[in-house]
């Protein structure tokens, strides 16, 4: 059982008070999973202040607590280490506890706004089939090996990550391949990880409800390359500006691939098709399953990735043409009549650009673009009236309608989406709050060969109303929709 003192050693304490010879069983921030012999952490988190909580854990049987502050009257029956910052010490003391599991694998993290869950996840798929022992931790799910953990956060908070990594190397897992999102960057919960790689895919207008400018989320995100060490790679996209204030700083062997420039990995887009991807890569064309040229670009950062993890080039290149995407990603159904319905996590303006654009590429003159599309509740508003304008440009017809709304009135998020439809398009323009509805609408407005994309949830099978999950799959109900409607 790990002990105080040896968990606090990468910890920088201000005061220690108590011994320190505890035996500790388990690391919690929640007052309401505090139990004897597990130490509690006093967050300072966006809805709540742990350092309130202290009291409660105390009386639950916590006999060591880690605060920022240290409260007025102190119980000599607990040891009180006080910290700079409480979440960056509970990271350090969960890799300390779980005796450091990133250091027994290969770690690659991947960030940016868009393209970390197919990276992944294409990532976890290639090394599989390559024989080895894999971990996965994404948006859509995390793996051990073939064995599916369900994934409540894109990073889980630090003790469950270290518990997963734990869980992946008692499993003889080499390898494990993460997403790293922008919040588990400033809330410290990749703090302490040791990483063998990190991937940069790109950077466009997300998470302002939380990082408040473009500025500050630019810069959570170069917040690990600036953490990785001199012996990991720094892989980044040459085509974003943003790669190369990525690189800036970093002691990470810095390493780029691009579509438009000479760089070290680098690929030309043959064709671009429904059926796939044509791409030249390293002298060879080769045909990928995946669609767009976004996912030509995930294609590369994962080609990259696994050559510099060691892996033959050949080897890599063959195996990625026979992989499919994440769930949700570009995933498409086929009806009767050749409508083709993709129901895609597109939630950001590029996201759904990117996708728009790509179904501009590949669908011919008599082919009709519909496209439903809406925005989450308590998140970012600002984008809202740019994903309608772009739905509007690039779509012949657009139903705009819910996605969670939480704890927004869904009429409302809509009211804020119109604000960004310009009068040229108000008649193509349909506004039906009924996600189920909106999906209805958009298959009976479809002709033969037409293409229906259902943007915003992807590989989700609920809808957030107030609190309350309701099983709700886009896939599922277009599928349906097409069988009703004899489409």
């Amino acid at each position: 059982m790990p002990i105080l003192e040896n968990i606090l050693a990468t910890v920088s304490v201000v005061r220690l008070i108590g011994p320190s010879d505890v035996a500790i069983q388990g690391l919690t921030f929640d007052s309401r999973q505090a139990t004897s012999g597990k130490a509690f952490f006093a967050i300072r988190g966006a809805q709540a202040d742990g350092h309130a909580f202290m009291d409660k854990a105390i009386a639950a049987g916590s006999s060591v607590i880690i605060c920022e502050k240290l409260p007025d009257e102190l119980n000599p029956e607990v040891t009180y280490v006080q910290v700079k910052d409480s979440a960056e010490a509970l990271a350090l003391m969960a890799a300390g506890f779980y005796d450091h599991p990133s250091k027994k694998l290969k770690l690659v993290g991947v960030t940016g706004t868009n393209g970390k869950t197919t990276c992944v996840t294409l990532l976890h798929k290639l090394f599989r089939e390559l024989g080895y022992n894999t971990g996965l931790l994404s948006t859509v799910q995390n793996q051990i090996n073939e064995i599916v953990l369900p994934a409540t956060h894109t990073t889980p908070d630090a003790i469950t990550l270290n518990a997963l990594l734990q869980q992946m190397v008692d499993a003889g897992c080499t390898h494990c391949f993460m997403e790293v999102s922008s919040h588990a960057l400033v809330q410290h919960r990749v703090t302490g990880l040791a990483f063998a790689g990190g991937i940069f895919t790109n950077i466009t207008h997300d998470h302002l409800d939380y990082h408040k400018t473009f500025d500050e989320y630019i810069r959570a995100k170069k917040l690990f390359f600036d953490m990785l060490p001199a012996k990991a790679f720094a892989l980044v996209n040459a085509d974003d500006k943003r790669g190369a204030v990525m690189l800036q700083n970093t002691k990470a062997t810095p390493h780029e691939y691009s579509l438009r420039k000479a760089t070290e990995f680098k690929a030309r887009i043959v064709d671009n098709s429904i059926q796939g991807l044509h791409l030249e890569m390293d002298g060879n064309e080769i045909w990928f399953k995946l669609i767009g040229t976004f996912n030509a670009y995930n294609i590369l950062a994962v080609y990259g990735a696994a050559v510099l993890l060691g892996e033959d080039s050949h080897e890599v290149l063959t195996i990625l043409s026979s992989l499919t995407s994440a769930a949700g990603r570009f995933d498409y159904v086929v009806s009767e009549m050749n409508i083709t319905g993709i129901v895609d996590y597109a939630h950001t303006p590029d996201a759904l650009e990117n996708v728009l654009q790509t179904i501009q590429q590949i669908r011919t003159p008599s082919q009709q673009i519909i496209t439903v599309v809406g925005c989450g509740g308590n998140r970012d508003a600002t984008k809202r009236p740019i994903m309608a304008d772009i739905a509007c440009k690039l779509s012949d017809r657009v139903v705009l309608t819910s996605d969670n709304p939480r704890f927004e009135d869904p009429q409302e998020i809509l009211n804020q989406m119109q604000q960004g439809v310009k009068p040229i398009d108000f008649k193509k323009t349909l506004s039906i709050v009924d996600r189920k509805e909106a999906i209805k609408t958009a298959c009976a407005l479809a002709d033969q060969g037409d293409i229906i994309l259902i943007a915003g949830k992807g590989h989700e099978t609920y809808q957030e109303v107030k609190g309350i999950k309701y099983d709700f799959d886009d896939k599922k109900i277009v599928k349906t929709m097409f069988a009703q409607m004899g489409k």
